[in-house]
């Protein structure tokens, strides 16, 4: 049997859903798992190199054909705490945003807010890896993942993109789900949802495994981090999609 090609984010907001996954010997027996960061994980889904992958939702309209047949996902309904605008001084003094190469819904995100949400017209770069060390006096960058959890100690201005999302649109916000470019059997995906939720429901051991001295983990994976897809972050999902083709 040939195993299915499966793609994880590597940030610290998938341990919860990888916590099972890798400790189900039955269900590691019938996939490949890798994990990268976000848009290179979503260009393996594009290009066929993976079968299914927690990847950028913002990828989707590149997508031939796709299915979301799990029912976990990374979102966030008010501040993700890890997707944020990170400034020296307020966004009206921004006079350019450096974009996350690491990111595709993220800087999405941030587009469809300067335009909708607050109404701006800032120059947005798209950004290489060494772009933190540049985020001072009037630019502004979009940072993601673990590196943003350690930024938050270190800018003045911090705008978190979901919860801007949320008194935008006053919905959640859908970052990231398992989405597949074929259909997948539904033992495997039942299987596969049955070890997403062990770690949700077994948050005190994965936190243990996962010692990080930045940000309150707790506080990350139950309170700013929501694991669930609900019809709520598919309209969500539907509205961000409509906007980010009107840009």
């Amino acid at each position: 049997m040939n195993k299915i090609k499966v793609g994880a984010v590597s940030y610290l907001n998938t341990k919860p859903l990888l916590w099972g996954i890798e400790k189900s010997p039955e269900l590691m027996q019938q996939l490949e798992l890798t994990t990268d960061y976000p848009s290179k994980i979503a260009k393996q889904l594009l290009n066929d190199e993976i079968d299914i992958g927690l990847v950028p939702v913002a990828i989707i309209p590149l997508m031939k054909e796709y299915y979301i047949d799990s029912d976990y996902c990374i979102g966030a309904d008010g501040d993700v705490a890890s997707v944020c605008l990170f400034s020296d001084v307020e966004l009206e003094k921004v006079d350019k945003i450096l974009l996350d190469y690491q990111s595709r819904t993220s800087v999405n995100l941030c587009r469809v807010l300067l335009k909708n949400h607050w109404k701006k017209e800032i120059p947005v770069e798209d950004a290489g890896p060494d772009f933190i060390e540049r985020i001072k006096g009037t630019t502004a960058a979009v940072l993601i993942g673990n590196r943003a959890l350690q930024q938050r100690k270190h800018s003045k201005y911090i705008y978190d993109l979901a919860g801007e999302w949320k008194k935008f649109t006053g919905l959640p916000f859908l970052f990231a789900a398992w989405i597949a470019n074929k259909k997948l059997p539904a033992g495997f995906i039942e299987l596969f949802d049955k070890k997403n939720a062990e770690g949700l429901e077994n948050i005190d051991a994965v936190i243990a495994e996962n010692k990080y001295e930045y940000y309150d983990l707790h506080t990350y994976f139950t309170k700013n981090i929501s694991y669930k897809i609900n019809d709520e972050k598919r309209k969500a999902m539907d509205l961000f999609l409509k906007l980010l083709n009107q840009l």
